[in-house]
């Protein structure tokens, strides 16, 4: 007999592991299933080719057409089979979704274009579009990387333990929802919250984009690698990154942008804190600057 326990865990272990949904009306039972027999490739000698007299496999007729037999596999270009990421934005999908992101001509139309945009698959097995968050009339603008479990639920970027990590940083330099506007480099959340593809990215960066032009911050800030060397084009790692400010141009205007520790990367080294600190500090200092020009 099973015990429930048991169901439970096994439940809890797929949850971990990022299953999010059943793909069968039923359970299957792979221990009764048999292996299919591959099917043998045609061999290059000459019995492949012509057969002996007489036989199925020589006659013409068993064969078909050459012109109705579909290629083998190996007749297939390697490239077409193992063919590499395409650079950010030169992708079909990212083409697709520039021309729609640019068609936007408010935030509002902007969300329904990317609602609507069904070029990346992480689309298929998220549970919402997370959009973004705050004030977008606020002059400082977060870009974090994609969203967890509890922003995918909720459809709201940084609501979950890291969400709440970086309310607390932003409310030590006066800062909080209402005065700040929140969004990611991707809206859908990513199978068991692995790092994105540069396939992924290039489906949603117009998005993103157009999403900082509509918005026009006067200061960015980057949270997390991710969103550091994608909006910034750098290959360095995020603790090279932060702490200097940079440049980022929005519509032919640079605006300064600063990439900071992600919140979850400071859950897990809470030793990092401090340079989160000077970070923020280095941000209050920046928006007293803006206030004043």
């Amino acid at each position: 007999m099973i015990d429930v326990c048991d169901i439970l865990d096994a439940l809890r272990w797929h949850a971990d592991v990022g299953c999010d949904e059943a793909i069968g009306d039923e359970p299957t039972d792979w221990a009764t299933l048999t292996a299919r027999p591959m099917a043998r490739a045609p061999s290059a000698g000459p019995s492949a080719a012509g057969g002996a007299p007489g036989s199925a496999s020589g006659s013409n007729a068993a064969r078909g057409p050459a012109s109705t037999r579909a290629p083998t596999p190996a007749a297939r270009p390697p490239a077409a089979l193992f063919a590499p990421d395409q650079p950010l934005g030169a992708s079909e999908a990212g083409i697709q979704a520039r021309a729609r992101a640019g068609e936007a001509q408010t935030l509002e139309a902007l969300e329904a274009a990317l609602r609507s945009f069904d070029g990346c698959p992480l689309k298929a097995t998220a549970m919402n579009t997370v959009f973004a968050d705050g004030n977008p009339q606020a002059q400082v603008m977060l870009i974090g990387e994609a969203p967890g479990e509890d922003e995918d639920r909720q459809g709201k970027p940084f609501v979950g333990v890291s969400g709440k990590l970086l309310d607390r940083m932003l409310a030590q330099i006066g800062l909080d929802r209402g005065k700040v506007y929140i969004s990611n480099i991707l809206p859908w959340r990513p199978p068991g919250n692995r790092s994105p593809t540069q396939a992924e990215i290039a489906a949603c960066l117009p998005f993103l984009e157009r999403h900082v032009e509509l918005v026009r911050p006067k200061l960015l800030v980057a949270l997390g690698g991710v969103s550091a060397k994608t909006l910034l084009n750098r290959a360095e790692g995020i603790t090279r990154l932060r702490g200097q400010w940079r440049s980022y141009e929005v519509a032919g205007t640079p605006v300064p942008l600063m990439p900071m520790l992600h919140p979850a990367y400071l859950l897990r080294n809470p030793i990092a804190k401090r340079e989160a600190w000077r970070d923020m500090l280095a941000l209050q200092q920046k928006i007293i600057e803006e206030s004043a020009k």
